[in-house]
């Protein structure tokens, strides 16, 4: 009797299926999704730049980031073909306002900015961190018109506001600008017409963020074509409604009284720079 055959099976290796690692990796929150070549450009231009940080880095607006931000841009404030005009410092990003000679310049500029900026900000975390700082590559938003300019400068000046950080604690509702910011050496608030000293500058006890001279008509003219910018201004509000949201606690801020009062606060925000 013959033998009876049956069915072989073969065991083949499984793929797929649910594993930890499978499928598509993971996008950052932060990610720009942009890979494209960036735009060349001959001549000075402006851009608006926002870089983010990883949560490992802590909150930046803290007086040891700060100075490890203003660190990093004094590596770069010589450099003669790249400028950071205005900056702002929030909890987990920065925002830039940049002129470059060409792109080249534009990308040297920023690589020595984040380089250096990483390293003072990887020495912050106790355990001697190393590695990625700045979570995505960052995308130069090019400003090409008085408009343009306008919006991003009160956008990256006043973005502390957006954010409510002008709410924060009571100490900070007197605060007139952003000392985390280039705010206090900008000559263009709308304020100053009226009143030489809207805020204190603390000179000598409070060292600004070395920002250099613009050299674009538009960042240093021609954004005043586009409307004036005052120091009440919230990014994302009309000036009729960010007029709307002063008190009268802010609207007493403006003048000497406020940098008094500013400066009289135990433990401000202000005073902390001197830690």
């Amino acid at each position: 009797m013959g033998r009876q055959q049956g069915q072989l099976v073969l065991a083949f290796p499984r793929r797929g299926g649910k594993r930890r690692g499978a499928g598509r990796k993971r996008k950052l929150r932060w990610s720009s999704g942009r890979n494209e070549a960036r735009e060349k450009f001959t001549g000075w231009t402006a851009f608006h730049i926002t870089l983010r940080v990883t949560p490992d880095i802590g909150p930046l607006r803290r007086p040891a980031a700060y100075h490890a931000i203003r660190e990093a841009m004094e590596v770069v404030l010589a450099r003669p073909n790249f400028k950071i005009v205005h900056v702002s410092l929030e909890t987990d990003h920065v925002h830039l306002i940049v002129e470059a000679a060409d792109e080249r310049a534009l990308g040297t500029g920023m690589r020595a900015f984040q380089i250096s900026a990483a390293r003072r900000l990887n020495a912050l975390v106790a355990d001697g961190r190393c590695g990625q700082v700045f979570v995505a590559r960052y995308f130069p938003r090019k400003l090409g018109s008085p408009t343009q300019a306008r919006n991003a400068i009160r956008y990256v000046l006043c973005n502390w506001r957006h954010h409510g950080e002008d709410e924060s604690s009571a100490e900070v509702r007197y605060l007139a600008v952003d000392y985390y910011s280039s705010g206090p050496s900008f000559s263009g608030w709308s304020e100053l017409e009226h009143t030489p000293q809207p805020f204190d500058r603390h000179e000598g006890r409070y060292k600004p963020l070395p920002v250099a001279s613009p050299t674009t008509w538009l960042l240093r003219v021609g954004w005043r074509k586009a409307g004036p910018i005052s120091l009440f201004d919230v990014p994302g509000r009309s000036s009729a409604q960010s007029n709307s949201r002063r008190g009268p606690a802010m609207i007493a801020t403006v003048g000497p009284r406020a940098s008094r009062r500013a400066s009289d606060v135990p433990g401000g925000a202000v005073r902390r720079f001197n830690a």
